[in-house]
């Protein structure tokens, strides 16, 4: 039998076993009734055994990891003691995002080259008009003229130390609501995602200039920089979860729709819970690297403070490339 042909074949009993597991989810296993309960028992053996023929034979990734989350629900319900370990969280965070985000890159990618469409467009418009600040600068930073601010932060005089903690708590929520947003915005077939990645690149590109209009560049990208590279990292993979999302939506792959969205839901959280970790990054550094500036921590130096944190970000996302793909799947049997 080939793969068409066993994919046809066994669609109904996969069905099924969505169905069941849908129900015994969402009302508790023992709203199951006699007949039910054995045929999630009988179905959850019988796909197992369709899971290894398909990777025994390298099927389809797609069928291999739609099958594999059937599987793993149905043994989180079969076995309910049973639970995410933190060892299995940090082998995900460890192996299982770094690979996940290998396999996800064309979509890491077209997640930055939107935002950094956004950033050129923001800095062009400004460039060209400065009168449309209104439109295009933050609005916390219209009135705020960055030569005063960088001398009054020289002069001791910037925002205390409860301004600052209570303005990284803000930016650090703020930026996380913006990956959420991002990444749920996918169901809008990805216009949503692409529209919140241009238009915070734009915010940022249009600052820049404004900093660099007054010859402030240094002390600007000094300022953001050190915090920024996690968290413009995290914001691009939130998009690219939204964009995994839309992929289910436009482009099921012979799949049903339905179940390709799914399939492409488990995936796309997956990567936004790996965004945890750099956010966590993002919020220590900015709230003490990034709001220490000049003369205390010099422009040199919090760039290459920046440059050794984005070295060390790139090289834990990239390792999936240095040691081979891997997998989330022990991580992903457990909290399906």
């Amino acid at each position: 039998m080939d793969m068409p042909e066993f994919i046809e074949a066994r669609r109904p009993r996969w069905e099924k076993l969505e169905s069941l597991l849908d129900k015994a989810e969402a009302q508790g296993l023992r709203r199951l009734g006699l007949e039910e309960a054995r045929a999630l028992g009988k179905l959850y053996r019988a796909v197992s055994s369709d899971l290894l023929w398909v990777r025994a034979r390298s099927g389809s990734a797609e069928v291999s990891e739609y099958l594999n989350d059937l599987v793993g629900r149905a043994y989180a319900l079969t076995y309910p003691g049973q639970r995410p370990r933190l060892s299995d969280v940090w082998g995900f965070v460890a192996r299982g995002f770094p690979a996940l985000l290998r396999q996800e890159w064309r979509m890491y990618v077209a997640s930055v080259l939107l935002f950094l469409a956004g950033m050129g467009f923001g800095y062009l418009g400004m460039l060209v008009d400065p009168d449309a600040a209104p439109y295009l600068v933050p609005g916390q930073h219209l009135e705020l003229d960055p030569v005063k601010r960088a001398a009054d932060e020289a002069a001791g005089e910037g925002m205390t130390v409860e301004q600052q903690a209570h303005f990284s708590s803000f930016l650090f929520t703020h930026n996380i609501q913006v990956a959420f947003l991002a990444f749920a915005l996918g169901v809008t077939v990805g216009v949503g995602t692409a529209l919140m990645l241009f238009i915070n690149g734009l915010l940022l590109g249009a600052l820049a200039q404004v900093y660099t209009a007054k010859g402030m560049a240094g002390w600007f990208w000094a300022w953001i920089l050190p915090h920024g590279i996690p968290e413009i990292t995290a914001i691009c993979i939130a998009g690219a979860a939204g964009f995994v999302i839309a992929r289910g939506q436009v482009a099921p792959r012979g799949l049903p729709r339905g179940l390709a969205l799914r399939q492409e839901a488990v995936r796309a959280v997956k990567l936004l819970f790996g965004t945890l970790v750099l956010f966590v990054l993002a919020g220590l550094i900015e709230g003490t690297v990034s709001q220490i500036h000049p003369p205390k921590l010099s422009v040199a130096f919090k760039v290459s403070f920046a440059l050794s944190v984005g070295v060390g970000v790139y090289a834990y996302l990239c390792s999936a490339w240095m040691r081979g793909a891997g997998d989330a799947e022990t991580f992903s049997a457990r909290t399906s």
